[in-house]
């Protein structure tokens, strides 16, 4: 029999040789991303189906539910120890639910279709990438009916859970009908109210890619990002990825547009700071990791949206902005560019809407990846469907599917349950952006400074610093008192779009 406190040294020394790995899987996937060439697909594909097989060995070892079990008896655990040990058996069970062979086949499959996607994009020729897409949506509902059987949870729910570990479609689609039934009459309120303003003010370009980074990296600073752990870099769509002590960021610039590129860096570096701030003492350790994605989500929209698109905020901003560009006149004063950064329309693009029309965006994908994955429709349809979605959400139809289905990356490498985290996150974000200014009331003046100390102690104590040790619904209760509450979030949008 397995000594119990041996038992759980084993664990910690396992699952952090297991972390280790995935963190140089990741290092791999943000190169494929960002440095490495087309002609590269092939040979990093193979490299990644390997060293994702041997993660799926390590954590499917008919040695660890051995150890798991001797565990759960031993009685000298600490509350961290003992909420590690939960997330471990979770991550144990998901993992033994799927065999190698899927594994590998997913990865492989993924990154294929990645490839193809990109020049599909470009060409907005989703018959394309389809029979790679139709390769992908088989697999992973294989995946999703293995973990289904082992989770007792139905196919979406065991893929949401990967992203969002507790969550159910059941609590989404109460939360979602709401903003469902309230989005499309508050957008035509918006965008009444707005057209009796003055519309803002054009400000000419171009910009500077140089210095456009410069800024870029700026702010970061002035947020709190660390570069001796981490780095700033471009890709086709921004995103955060590589470890808590080796961060990887990655923007877009555009020369005729400035403002982009700075929330969409602001945006990842939110990400970042989560990342940079979990528990170091549990780094490697189930435990120490993110809790979720709509908490990730939330602390990229707690810097973009609910921190660096306010009015204090944009007071600091806009000097940086005459400096960095020469502007001058008033098209350049703070008045007029947070005009800019609260304008609300209905647009095509996911990444590039605005805080009001995005989670009518998330809805439509939830909608669609909900019927794709339990067969109520098939991948011929999905470009019709996404257009009549449009058209129902946003009263728009997009004129092709470059700017229509073939638009995010995530169906294409595999990331389905991922969409809805999108909008929880949002609505987590107004929720403790409430209560953190309740609790520190000198946060919108320090940003106004460009001072995001108090914010972010506020963050780091009560968000970060928990770690997984509980979960997403407990860590808003006990940060804010209650859980999930739309009404929170509608209330930050009309306080911010219809003052």
């Amino acid at each position: 029999m397995t000594d119990t406190p041996t038992a759980y040294r084993e664990l910690e020394t396992r699952f952090a040789r297991y972390a280790k790995l995935r963190d140089a899987i990741e290092l791999l996937h943000w190169d494929m991303a960002t440095m490495m060439p087309d002609g590269g697909a092939e040979a990093r594909a193979g490299q990644l189906a390997v060293l994702k097989g041997l993660a799926h060995d390590m954590m499917t070892d008919p040695a660890l539910g051995d150890f798991l079990a001797a565990a759960a008896e031993d009685r000298t655990l600490d509350p961290w120890q003992q909420a590690n040990l939960v997330e471990m058996r979770h991550g144990w069970l998901r993992s033994n639910a799927v065999d190698k062979r899927l594994v590998e086949a997913l990865s492989d499959a993924n990154l294929r279709c990645e490839m193809i996607w990109r020049e599909a994009k470009a060409k907005a020729d989703y018959a394309m990438v389809r029979p790679a897409l139709e390769t992908v949506l088989g697999l992973v509902r294989e995946r999703a009916g293995q973990m289904a059987d082992a989770l007792k949870l139905d196919a979406y729910d065991a893929l949401l859970d990967g992203y969002e570990p507790g969550g159910r479609a059941a609590d989404i689609d109460m939360v979602f009908a709401e903003l469902a039934k309230f989005l499309p009459g508050f957008i035509d309120r918006v965008l009444e109210h707005q057209a009796k303003k003055p519309a803002p003010m054009a400000i000419e370009g171009p910009f500077d890619l140089a210095a456009q980074r410069g800024l870029c990296r700026r702010l970061m600073q002035a947020v709190g990002f660390d570069f001796k752990h981490g780095r700033l870099d471009e890709s086709h769509h921004p995103f955060c990825g590589g470890v808590p002590d080796d961060v990887r960021l990655t923007t877009r610039y555009d020369e005729n547009d400035f403002m982009q590129g700075i929330m969409g860096v602001l945006h990842e570096t939110g990400h970042a700071l989560y990342d940079q701030g979990l528990p170091a003492e549990w780094r490697h350790q189930p435990v120490g990791e993110a809790r979720g994605m709509s908490v990730h989500e939330s602390q990229s929209l707690m810097i973009e949206m609910q921190a660096s698109r306010s009015r204090e905020f944009i007071e600091y901003l806009a000097p940086l902005l005459r400096e960095t560009f020469n502007g001058s006149g008033p098209a350049w004063d703070a008045d007029n560019i947070h005009a800019h950064y609260i304008r609300v329309e209905r647009s095509f693009i996911r990444v590039d809407a605005d805080e009001v029309t995005y989670p009518a965006h998330v809805i439509l994908r939830y909608r669609l990846e909900r019927a794709l994955i339990a067969g109520d429709m098939t991948l011929a349809e999905l470009p019709a469907a996404w257009n009549d979605g449009m058209k129902e959400l946003l009263g728009i139809v997009p004129p092709n599917d470059a700017l229509g289905c073939l638009q995010d990356l995530h169906w294409y490498a595999g990331s389905w349950g991922y969409f809805p985290t999108y909008t929880l996150g949002a609505m987590t974000a107004a929720q403790l952006f409430r209560s953190a200014r309740a609790a520190v009331p000198e946060i919108p003046s320090a940003l106004g400074k460009g001072d995001f100390r108090p914010l972010m102690g506020w963050l780091r104590a009560n968000v970060h610093a928990m770690g997984s040790r509980h979960s997403a619904r407990e860590i808003l209760e006990k940060a804010t008192g209650r859980a999930l509450y739309a009404p929170a979030f509608e209330a930050h949008l009309t306080e911010r779009y219809l003052a």
